[in-house]
């Protein structure tokens, strides 16, 4: 799974390394809230989507702001968001299935956190942060949804696709996020219904994993000292 990401610079800074995307209205309001060191569900971030750059008709990537957790159109105010999606179902449910096919969007970060459970209790788990070995933002596969709450506000909100672990990731869990190639970016966020190859491991080679401190199991925390690599932590976080 994936339940927490970093973004280590300022809002613009993170738009301009994916300059193929226009920027979108709405999203000065997130200015103020980057970086962001350790970003939760029910957040909002910058996402990339295929939308109108310019009316009336002229459709491209746009950043946009989306909370992380989706919601479909249909759901009923109360019900809880999913955070992630696996890849295997993503095509066939009924509940992403539509999303998948025309709402596609990358989720642009830095990293992302993940928890290796030491003892197999589900108890004792040790954080650790994960990123590109070359310190490049890099872009998650999402699909996406906009939802009208209980008083008729439109939020775009989204979810993150997870897939099966490469040969890293594998050593501290059993799933991980679709990380898409730069290449592939267009191809994703395209009108092409079921890009289903695009979705697997990304190449461990290009990733780098480290241990951190066990602060980061709170959300409430949010400071760059986050990750920081520490020695083996003798009181693994519990979550």
């Amino acid at each position: 799974m994936c339940g927490r990401i970093f973004v280590r610079t300022s809002l613009e800074e993170l738009i301009s390394n994916f300059p193929f995307a226009v920027k979108g209205g709405d999203i000065d309001g997130l200015g103020n809230r980057f970086p962001r060191w350790n970003g939760a569900p029910s957040q909002d971030y910058p996402i990339i989507v295929r939308d109108i750059v310019r009316e009336p008709d002229t459709s491209g990537p746009i950043f946009a702001a989306a909370r992380w957790g989706l919601m479909p159109s249909w759901a009923k105010p109360g019900g809880r968001p999913l955070v992630n999606v696996r890849c295997e179902t993503v095509a066939s449910n009924g509940m992403f299935r539509a999303a998948y096919r025309s709402r596609r969007g990358l989720v642009p970060i830095n990293g992302f956190f993940e928890w290796k459970d030491i003892f197999g209790t589900g108890k004792n788990k040790q954080p650790y942060a994960i990123a590109m070995k070359d310190g490049s933002a890099f872009a998650l596969a999402g699909i996406w949804e906009t939802w009208k709450d209980e008083n008729g506000v439109s939020i775009r909100n989204f979810a993150i696709l997870t897939c099966e672990p490469n040969e890293m990731m594998a050593t501290i869990h059993d799933r991980m996020p679709v990380i898409l190639c730069r290449d592939d970016y267009e191809r994703w966020l395209s009108p092409e219904p079921d890009p289903n190859d695009l979705m697997k491991p990304f190449p461990a080679e290009l990733m780098v994993m480290w241990k951190i401190g066990r602060d980061v199991g709170s959300p409430k925390n949010d400071r760059p000292d986050l990750i920081d690599e520490v020695e083996d932590d003798s009181e693994p976080t519990l979550i």
